[in-house]
């Protein structure tokens, strides 16, 4: 299993070309490319430079402008160079951090960052590969052909191509990539859906959690809890849980009642019946939220208030009814909207009654169990 860390820039020691002494020169020839040459001179000078103590695990290297700079190169050249020698396990990266020294000692140490293109190219040319059934020894098209059946740039899918290569699944044979092995085959899933973000990996990883580690109607950890436990902010968390809520897998619920599993992950199917979860979803539940302030609302202004009169603020209105100033302004709007009140802004502003509501309708009830399994149970 791997395991994620957190770096803090701040923390972190940031190199200058000066402490780097860069010595040393990198080659072109007919068996190198210029990404080759300089990837092959800066392996040497990391295992050189760890060794002998000049560097060391986690620092975080110059931007990539000085070295294009000191190199003679464009800035693309060294992106692709630095990818290429992440991909070795000599370096890592991360979006608003940038590329530092890999701790070799720990390979299975990494830090959590989004899926990109490269990586999403390789895994649909290995999706590809296993569709059309290539076998071992035979050429794939060219990195001009997979672009367009992955729908991805050329030189994405060459630099896909390239970490493939070193990954041991192809090899570059007279220009040409040939399948060097389909062992990888054992570990896609054809099914999955490769995930883009750190958010959706979160959330594939929350599924797990959950399936291990609690039932129907357990309350799971707090936000600040899961961002801590998986080393990630509490912004990703929030997202994440948003996803799983709209999957019906959790029910977020107000206050100190915290989010509660609903459906567990590996039970959850397309096909499932409506009367087999006994919590309405989170949209339902705020709607007859919504719905019985409302009415409550209403029954307050037939009772004592006029056409033209001014209603109590909402501040004053939520400590009279107990209820969250938000739901309040949310249900105000709602009575606006259908005209019965109007707002007003200045000295002389607030919320004035244009129409007497009707109180006849019955107020909803809050429900917390799914209206369709009341419809299939309650006459039962």
């Amino acid at each position: 299993m791997t395991t994620y860390t957190t770096f803090k820039k701040n923390e972190m020691k940031t190199l200058s070309l000066k402490e780097l002494n860069l010595e040393g020169t990198w080659v072109v020839s007919k068996e190198n490319s210029k990404i080759e040459g300089i990837m092959k001179w800066m392996q040497g000078w990391i295992e050189e430079k760890l060794a002998n103590g000049s560097i060391r695990s986690n620092c975080l290297l110059p931007p990539k402008s000085d070295f294009a700079y000191f190199l003679g190169v464009s800035i693309g050249t060294v992106q692709n160079v630095f990818r290429r020698l992440e991909d070795l396990g000599y370096l890592q990266s991360k979006q608003r951090l940038g590329t530092f020294i890999a701790d070799r000692a720990n390979p299975g140490l990494t830090v959590r960052k989004h899926t990109s293109k490269r990586e999403l190219a390789i895994w649909n040319i290995k999706k590809f590969i296993i569709s059309n059934k290539v076998k071992q020894g035979e050429p794939l098209p060219s990195a001009r052909i997979l672009a367009t059946l992955v729908d991805t740039s050329v030189n994405t899918v060459r630099l896909a191509l390239l970490a493939m290569c070193t990954q041991g699944v192809l090899e570059e044979i007279q220009s040409k990539w040939v399948v060097k092995s389909l062992d990888f085959e054992k570990n896609m899933d054809a099914k999955a859906v490769h995930a883009q973000t750190v958010v959706q990996k979160l959330e594939r990883e929350l599924e797990e959690y959950i399936d291990n580690n609690f039932s129907v109607g357990e309350v799971i950890p707090s936000h600040l809890e899961l961002a801590k436990m998986f080393n990630v902010s509490i912004k990703t968390v929030h997202d994440a849980l948003a996803k799983l809520i709209k999957k019906e897998i959790l029910l977020s619920r107000r206050g100190r009642y915290g989010t509660v599993v609903m459906n567990l992950p590996r039970t959850l199917s397309d096909n499932k019946k409506p009367e087999e979860s006994i919590f309405a979803p989170a949209k339902v539940t705020a709607f007859y939220h919504y719905e019985k302030t409302q009415n409550m609302l209403k029954k307050f202004i037939a009772e004592n208030y006029s056409v033209g009169d001014k209603i109590p603020s909402v501040n004053e209105l939520s400590m009279q009814m107990d209820i969250s100033p938000n739901t309040l302004r949310k249900a105000l709007h709602n009575l606006a909207n259908a005209g019965y009140l109007t707002f007003s802004r200045g000295r002389y502003g607030g919320t004035f009654v244009l129409d007497i509501p009707s109180t006849g309708a019955e107020t909803f009830k809050w429900l917390s169990v799914n209206p369709q399994y009341a419809k299939v149970y309650g006459n039962n």
